[in-house]
Parts: structure tokens; sequence; C-alpha cells
């Protein structure tokens, strides 16, 4: 079907139908959504009311977590259902530590490839794949053929947010696995999660997410799923903590983060030895 509009969407999508990316740009302010992305993220917002704080936060361990990598000496990211690349996504923090940092974004939304594409031209170390992350192999090969990507170094795979669209019969676990035992060792994985917790909203969230218009079910885990994630990798301090706890950034008034008991969301990350 032809969206008949937007010159930066593609012609074959249906745009009465939500997407997982394009929502996440509207929750973000930005402007690649359809009419359908918008009315459902407000159906989300309106279920969640602490859903936007979350995304701030998820956005700002993002921006922590690639500096700690470039910090580190970690020159190539991998980021798995990336999305709509907008303003401070991987590469523009990567590049602004480490101009020579090469970045390779994933996604299987054709609005989110095509506007990726559009946004990273004439940048040379920064490209996207059209791929499904369910399918590591081929990503990886993908990847690597793009000339970006060089397995033989470490590389820091980037599973922000996207991991709740992955079923439970889908092994999460043992799918993360498969993308670290392909790297090399001293590459690094990064995750963020949501935290299953006693909180109504949360499971009006996950309602919202369950309805047979929605782009995909959104899946709240325990502390104990999401530190699976990491198997048998060396978490590095301070863990797998509530989101604004990692390594987090000091307040105005030079205070850490206050997070309260049932913050719904955890983040970490693991390296490969």
């Amino acid at each position: 079907m032809s969206v008949g509009g937007p010159g930066w969407a593609p012609q074959d999508i249906d745009p009465t139908k939500p997407s997982v990316a394009r929502v996440y740009d509207y929750y973000l302010g930005g402007s690649h959504n359809f009419e359908s992305d918008r009315a459902f993220g407000r159906q989300a917002l309106g279920a969640f009311p602490g859903l936007s704080q979350i995304l701030r936060d998820n956005r700002a361990f993002l921006r922590r977590v690639v500096l700690f990598l470039v910090a580190a000496g970690v020159d190539q990211f991998l980021d798995l259902g990336s999305g709509i690349p907008t303003v401070g996504n991987v590469h523009e923090v990567a590049q602004a530590a480490n101009p020579l940092a090469r970045i390779v974004y994933v996604d299987h939304d054709p609005v989110a490839v095509t506007h990726s594409r559009a946004l990273l031209r004439g940048n040379d170390r920064a490209t996207v794949v059209a791929g499904d992350l369910r399918e590591p192999e081929r990503v990886l090969a993908e990847a690597v053929a793009t000339g970006l990507l060089d397995l033989d170094r470490p590389v820091a795979v980037l599973f922000i947010a996207v991991l709740p669209f992955i079923d439970d019969a889908e092994r999460p676990a043992e799918l993360v696995g498969r993308y670290m035992t392909a790297a090399a060792r001293g590459s690094y994985l990064a995750v963020s999660h949501p935290l299953r917790v006693a909180r109504s909203a949360a499971l009006d969230l996950t309602r919202v997410y369950e309805q047979p218009r929605s782009p995909n079910a959104l899946r709240f885990r325990s502390g104990e799923q999401i530190e699976a994630l990491f198997g048998d990798l060396t978490v590095v301090d301070p863990g797998v903590v509530l989101m604004p706890l990692w390594r987090p950034e000091p307040t105005d008034d030079g205070q850490a983060p206050q997070v309260g008991p049932d913050y719904p969301g955890l983040a970490g990350l693991g390296r490969r030895d």
C-alpha cells in the first residue's frame, strides 16, 4: 500500500498499522511516524504516564554506556533493533568521542531502514542493515559484509530496549548468546529491559501492547531473567541495576539519582573475557 505522502517513507508499507520503531520515534518526539503510530503511542502513554521518563532514562543509559565503551577502547558497535536513529543515537555519541568509531545499525522496519540510510548518507563509518535480529548468523554476515564490522576484534553488541519484543519461546538468552559467541574476546554486551514489578500501570501498558492492533507484544521480565541474558559474560560494575543507577552522572546538586524500588527497568553491561 502506498502511503501517498512523506518522501521519507517507503511506498510498500501500510501506514494504518503501527510499528515498534515508529512508535518509539513518536515517544522520543521524532517526526518519522504515522497517525497510527501516534494514536497507539498516546494510548500507551495514557496507560503508563511514567513511560516518558523511562524512555528518557533509556536514552541516557545508551549515551553513558556508549561513552564508557569508547573510553574502554571499543571502536565498533552493532546496534540491534536500532529503530530510527534520531538525535543522540549511537553514531553521534560514539563518533563525537572517537571520530573513527564504526557503527552498524540493524532493524527490520522499512521506515527505520530508509530513514537511517538517508540520515547516515555521507557518513562512511556508519550504516544500516535491513534484517531480523532473530537471525544472528544472517545479520552478522550482512553486517560484516558492509566492511564496518570485524568480528576478529572487540565489538559492542547493543540490545537497547529491544528484547522485550522477543517472545520467551524464542529463547532470548540463547539468541543473545549466539551473537556473543561469534564476537571476539574483549567484546561487550549492553542490555536495557523492562523489569516486572507489582505496579498496575506497567500491567496496563502490557495490555495495550497485547491488543490486536499492537505492533508487537511487550514483555516485562524478572530480574533473574534479565540477568540470565548475560550468560557467562563478566558483568561490569555496578552490575545489572535499575537503569538510572548504571554509572549515573551526578545531578545538579552532586547527588546520585533517586529511584524508587518499583522502578520498572534494568540495564547492564557484560564483557566476553
